[in-house]
């Protein structure tokens, strides 16, 4: 006889605990590298931790637990949100309507991890659950938003087998795009070079030239190589973009504190550093095979720094150590002549009003034709010379 499900939500990462939380977002990890560094629960309670998310932010944290007899099968990192900031996937629109149809759209129930448009599972299971651990999470969650009125339920940067299974249980599927590097096997930033147009391949030649001649060096830090006194430095820059781009940064500086102690393997950190001083810096994070560019900022403005350090270090870092692909953020099109290429990314949502649903759901296939049809002309007009365009097409 099968156990009875159990769906619990739980304000703090810590009632979970870290050994059933990691055991559902990266069993494959073991002693090595987890496959998604957002999801972990270093990360995830780093920024709960920091006061990044919680009261205040917007970002309530009611992380679901799915249990089945004493053994935790799924988890999710699901949030109460009061503002559609910081998820890159954006519902504003939807607000505006709902609001003034006469509705409530916020609070709405969000499953996601915070300030952070990457790719990754976000229905968390257990090895052997995945249909019914996935299962469980987003009826649990919709329960939730059908016992407290709540208007919708969203689960954004999914993977796409989540958005597809999604989908078959009566959820509105939704498609983006990013821009992402994939590493055809490049021996090294040369050969990657030499799979580019003539003109492009000129261009990122001369702009790395450029910013490599800003008058000081460029240096990659990871694990502990990484000081404090770095994250002094990064901390500015951070502020300096957050504050030009989104008003309020979303990170604490207490949050670079708790990195440097727990996550500072999981980060590199590319740093130009003129007279001993950083001037610039780009953070991102590590996964198994993919490096995620995250944050970027710089006290000194030097020509083509940002396109070195957020994009060509990133990609020197992947090829050197044989990783599949960099996500370089959200937006974007200039990364398309920088050998980044479209790509779609996924959510999905639950509406529970019927007649905004529907209208929803309309919008979203003509979203969806429009953005495959985005995909494939810039896809067309990549960097590549023609028959490695063929080849990806």
């Amino acid at each position: 006889m099968t156990e009875a499900l159990e769906i619990t939500t739980h304000p703090s990462i810590r009632e979970i605990g870290k050994g059933d939380w990691d055991a559902c977002a990266c069993p494959e990890a073991g002693s090595a590298r987890p496959a998604d560094p957002f999801t972990t629960f270093r990360f995830l309670s780093a920024l709960e931790e920091s006061g990044s998310v919680g009261r205040g932010t917007g970002w309530q944290p009611h992380y679901l637990c799915a249990k089945q007899g004493d053994r935790v099968i799924a988890v999710a990192p699901m949030y109460a949100k009061t503002h559609s900031q910081g998820e890159y996937m954006f519902d504003h629109n939807w607000a505006h309507a709902y609001e003034n149809g006469g509705g409530q759209y916020y609070p709405k129930l969000q499953i996601a991890v915070p300030f952070t448009p990457a790719t990754g599972r976000r229905f968390l299971t257990r090895p052997g659950f995945d249909v019914v651990g996935m299962s469980a999470i987003l009826q649990g969650a919709i329960q939730i938003a059908n016992d407290n009125r709540l208007s919708s339920v969203h689960a954004t940067f999914c993977t796409e087998a989540e958005s597809l299974a999604g989908q078959e249980m009566g959820l509105l599927g939704r498609v983006g795009q990013q821009f992402h590097w994939l590493n055809n096997d490049y021996g090294d930033f040369d050969t990657f070079l030499g799979s580019l147009s003539s003109r492009k391949r000129k261009n990122i030649r001369k702009e790395r030239a450029t910013a490599q001649g800003f008058g000081g060096e460029i240096v990659n830090l990871t694990g502990d190589a990484i000081r404090p006194e770095h994250w002094d430095a990064f901390w500015q820059f951070y502020q300096d973009t957050g504050n030009r781009k989104w008003g309020t940064p979303y990170l604490t500086r207490d949050f670079f504190d708790i990195a440097h102690e727990t996550l500072r393997d999981d980060i590199l950190l590319s740093l130009a550093v003129r007279d001993g001083t950083p001037v610039a810096g780009a953070m991102s994070l590590i996964g198994r095979e993919t490096l995620f560019g995250r944050y970027w900022g710089c006290t000194e403005h030097h020509p083509c720094l940002h396109f070195e350090l957020c994009y060509y270090q990133a990609l020197d870092y992947a090829i050197a150590h044989g990783m599949k692909r960099v996500e370089a953020g959200a937006q974007g099109e200039h990364k398309l002549a920088r050998g980044y290429l479209p790509t779609a990314t996924h959510s999905l949502h639950w509406v529970g009003d019927a007649g905004f649903r529907d209208a929803i759901a309309r919008y979203l296939k003509a979203e969806k034709n429009a953005i495959d049809h985005e995909i494939e002309v810039l896809t067309s007009y990549g960097p590549f010379r023609k028959e490695q365009r063929e080849e990806q097409q």
